[in-house]
């Protein structure tokens, strides 16, 4: 392969007595001419390589085919009206559509795939007024994380005049008198990839019919620039409970107030656990905690006299979320890296368990405290998502999709090996049922590991689209998720951020070992902190992979704090600007050990408008990896246009995203 020639730069950085060189900082600035014609060329490359695989039409004809099935969501009753989400198979963008009653055929109340030509404009929270007269929504372009709120008349379907701007992930929690609701935003950003521009977090109130100029101030934290807030209304509508969260740490402030008080009252203020708001009975309020529960509880707090009650005891499964539904706690936990759903009644005694049709992962779920159904979607790695309604009494299937693709040919194991230091890790291997071990099989495998999320069985097009490869797909189960409670995130966080890499290199061990595969057939897959662990696992182990795809990376671990949200991950990774920090970080940053050796054929996937892990990581990673290979396996970098971190990617993006990233695999683990 003949890369593009990346100039080296001579910038050297001193941290703590011991001077690190970064000689492609030049590829920070995503504006600079020259940066922009090295991208070019990089991806002129990546594109003749890929459009070069004879395969590749057949795998996007093929991917195309299988996308191709109605999808929508679980109903969501909320004010005597029923919204939903559909996709009819191949739209960019889902639809939010409406109805009066389940009987009821749905209107379309937003249709995202009208905004832009490309499909890049993606529908991200939404949520109608208590008195189901308006709905207030937040638009996302181009994979942008900043958002801004647009509110119809949910009737007429017309758009009011006011625009609210400057949001990320905040929520939209109406008043009771559906005046207007509260929202979390930012400051107007002063351009480029400066620090600031996420700092600052406030909770703001808008009224109807008023400009974003006009809006109330409802709470915010001049002491900490760098906290951010989730917004809650009790379930009775009279109190609004704030959380503070530093970055993406597990642990939370929560204050309360009446909705017309003017000052916030400490609830939890010592920030010593992670407290999760459920809902309310009077002055009881029910939270989802860690604090001296790993695994995590549910207890009461009475705000009249802060008397803390225990409901419901840390159990042996993981408690993932709550929430009440008929006036009964209905709780997801975690049960093997697998979910099982209970309900309990308002006082923590245990009613019954309900049976689910299969080994899988509740996806979403929705009922109100009045209510007295509640409906859920399960998904298993060989089964979309089936959509089921529970009566209190009785579970039926609500609705079932159907794709062109035989889940029956495949089946799923789990299975525990043991890590580098003998810790007991899960993963489960989805196969063919007539699968010979015969150290031949081309085999795929996922992990993420990190900011306390877990990775739990769930269906995608292209896995099903690599089973019928002829591949193997692997999900890992590492430490630094939250699939075995709280001690399992910390176990891979900060200096223990190593366990996560020896947990995913001894997945691959353990495939060689029973004989499913060999190095040269095994494929790494991951992306954001996914797409740090598989590039530290390849530059730590470049003899264990045939071929790794890195999408979206956290590469550079000195500086990623630096750009856009990064300074929010220091929670979870360290700093370097901390001598006991740099140590680790510097230890296995994947931009600082890359090694002069042969590399496994490598594709770096990133887009030019991903604001929250900028591409400048993805870039400098390629360029270093290029200059200091010594072998013949192709080390590609693709920047994506109009594209983000993920979020709202257009289906037509995705697929063809997809057919490049399996074409590579089919060619480079030389599958037939």
């Amino acid at each position: 392969m003949q890369y593009p020639k990346a100039r080296k730069g001579d910038v050297i950085e001193e941290y703590h007595s011991i001077k690190v060189a970064d000689p492609y900082r030049w590829l920070e600035d995503p504006y600079s001419e020259e940066t922009k014609q090295w991208v070019k060329a990089e991806n002129k490359i990546t594109d003749d390589f890929l459009n070069n695989i004879n395969e590749r039409e057949k795998i996007r004809e093929r991917l195309t085919t299988l996308w191709d099935y109605p999808k929508r969501s679980i109903p969501f009753h909320k004010n005597n009206k029923f919204y939903l989400m559909k996709n009819n198979g191949l739209q960019n963008q889902s639809v939010l559509y409406v109805q009066d009653s389940l009987a009821d055929k749905p209107r379309i109340l937003l249709n995202p795939n009208t905004w832009s030509e490309e499909g890049t404009s993606h529908l991200g929270n939404w949520e109608p007024s208590k008195d189901g007269k308006y709905l207030a929504f937040t638009i996302s372009e181009k994979g942008s994380d900043w958002q801004h709120i647009k509110i119809m008349n949910i009737e007429t379907s017309e758009e009011l005049s006011e625009v609210i701007h400057w949001c990320k992930f905040t929520s939209l929690e109406w008043n009771k008198e559906s005046s207007g609701f509260f929202y979390g935003r930012y400051p107007k950003p002063s351009g480029g990839l400066t620090e600031d521009e996420n700092s600052n977090n406030r909770v703001y109130f808008h009224r109807i019919g008023t400009s974003q100029e006009e809006d109330v101030l409802v709470h915010e934290d001049a002491k900490d620039k760098n906290l951010h807030f989730g917004i809650d209304l009790s379930g009775c509508k009279k109190y609004i409970l704030i959380a503070s969260m530093k970055g993406t740490g597990s642990k939370n402030q929560v204050h309360y107030k009446k909705i017309d008080d003017k000052d916030f009252i400490p609830l939890f203020e010592k920030e010593d656990a992670q407290y999760s708001f459920i809902n309310n009975f009077g002055t009881m309020f029910y939270f989802q905690t860690d604090k001296d529960a790993p695994k995590r509880r549910i207890i009461s707090i009475n705000i009249e006299n802060k008397e803390v009650k225990e409901i419901i005891p840390e159990q042996e499964d993981t408690l993932s979320f709550a929430m009440v539904v008929n006036h009964k706690l209905v709780v997801v936990y975690v049960q093997k890296a697998h979910n099982i759903l209970k309900i309990y009644d308002k006082g923590g005694n245990f009613e019954q368990e309900v049976k689910l049709p299969l080994l899988g992962t509740i996806g979403n779920i929705y009922g109100e405290k009045d209510q007295t159904e509640l409906f859920f979607s399960l998904t298993s790695f060989t089964s979309p998502s089936t959509i089921y309604r529970f009566d209190f009494n009785k579970l039926e299937e609500y609705y079932k999709s159907s794709i062109k693709f035989d889940g029956n040919k495949y089946e799923t194991k789990q299975v525990f090996y043991l890590s580098k230091d003998r810790t007991k890790v899960s993963m489960f291997i989805t196969t063919k049922k007539d699968v010979e071990l015969n150290g031949k099989n081309p085999t795929l495998i996922h992990g993420y590991g990190g900011f306390n999320i877990p990775v739990l069985p769930s269906f995608s097009v292209s896995v099903a689209n690599w089973l019928e490869m002829g591949g193997i797909y692997v999900e890992t189960n590492l430490r630094g998720g939250s699939e075995y409670g709280s001690k399992w995130h910390e176990d891979g966080m900060l200096g223990k951020k190593q366990n996560v890499f020896d947990d995913f290199i001894g997945a691959a061990e353990y495939l060689i070992e029973k004989g499913y595969t060999s190095n040269k057939k095994i494929a790494i897959i991951g992306g954001s902190n996914g797409g740090l662990l598989v590039a530290a696992c390849m530059t730590q182990r470049p003899d264990l992979y045939g071929a790794v795809i890195c999408q979206v990376p956290v590469i550079d671990m000195l500086r990623f704090h630096k750009f856009t949200v990064g300074k929010y991950w220091i929670e979870e990774y360290g700093c370097a600007e901390k001598e006991k920090d740099f140590g680790w970080l510097y230890k296995y940053s994947p931009l600082h050990n890359i090694k002069e050796t042969s590399h496994p054929s490598t594709l770096i996937w990133t887009g030019d408008h991903d604001d929250r892990v900028v591409s400048a990581h993805a870039k400098k990673f390629a360029a270093t990896l290029q200059e200091k290979d010594n072998g013949t396996n192709p080390l590609l970098l693709h920047i994506e246009t109009a594209a983000g971190h993920g979020m709202g990617k257009p289906t037509k993006k995705v697929i063809d995203e997809r057919t490049k990233m399996y074409s590579f695999l089919f060619k480079e683990l030389r599958m037939k």
